[in-house]
C-alpha cells in the first residue's frame, strides 16, 4: 500500500489523527485513518512472586481497569524507552528499580495506530513517592501474587491487551532463562 497524500484531521498533546489517501497493491485507491501516538513504555515490577499493578479509570471504555504501569511522554515528546519506563514506574507507583530489562516490543492496534510500546521487567525495587499526572489522581496500586494476576485475567478483571501481552513476554523470558 502506497501513501499518495496525507492530511492532519486532529491533534492534541497526546496524539495526531490523520487521513491518508492510499493506492492499494491492485492499483485501486482508498483512504486510511491513522492515529499517531509516540512510543509508550510498560513496566512489570516484580518482587519475588508479586506483580505491582495500577488501577485507574479509563475514559474511552468508561471503566476502572487494572494494568501494569505504562504511558507516553507528554506533548508527544520522543523519550528513550528505558528512560520512559523508569519515569512511568516512578510517576505512577513511586517505585524505583535497580534493574530494568527490556522484554520486547508490542504494537497497540496496528490496524489503526502507529503506536508501538516497549515492555520492561523491573527488579531490585525500592519505594519512594509517586508523582502522578492530573489524569492519574484517582489511581490505586497493589501488589498481586502471580496466581491472582492470572485469575484476574481469566475472570475479566484484567483486560488490558498490553498488560496481558507483556506478561506473555515475561513468561517467555523466564522459560528461556530456565
Amino acid at each position: 500500500m502506497e501513501q499518495m497524500s496525507s492530511r492532519e484531521v486532529y491533534a492534541n498533546s497526546w496524539m495526531v489523527v490523520r487521513e491518508d489517501d492510499v493506492r492499494r497493491a491492485d492499483g485501486s485507491h482508498g483512504i486510511y485513518g491513522v492515529i499517531d501516538k509516540p512510543t509508550y513504555a510498560l513496566v512489570i515490577a516484580l518482587d519475588g512472586d508479586r506483580l505491582h499493578l495500577v488501577e485507574q479509570y479509563r475514559y474511552p471504555i468508561g471503566m476502572r481497569r487494572w494494568e501494569f504501569p505504562q504511558g507516553t511522554a507528554p506533548d508527544r515528546e520522543d523519550v528513550e524507552p528505558g528512560e520512559l519506563a523508569a519515569r512511568e514506574l516512578r510517576e505512577e507507583t513511586g517505585l524505583r528499580a535497580r534493574h530494568m530489562l527490556e522484554l520486547g516490543t508490542l504494537d497497540v492496534a496496528p490496524g489503526m495506530s502507529s503506536q508501538r510500546g516497549r515492555a520492561y521487567l523491573a527488579t531490585g525495587l525500592s519505594q519512594g513517592e509517586h508523582a502522578r499526572e492530573v489524569e492519574e489522581q484517582d489511581m490505586r496500586t497493589a501488589w498481586v501474587p502471580r496466581a491472582e494476576f492470572e485469575k484476574m485475567i481469566e475472570i475479566g478483571e484484567i483486560t488490558d491487551a498490553q498488560s496481558i501481552a507483556a506478561y506473555t513476554l515475561l513468561l517467555l523470558h523466564e522459560r528461556r532463562a530456565a
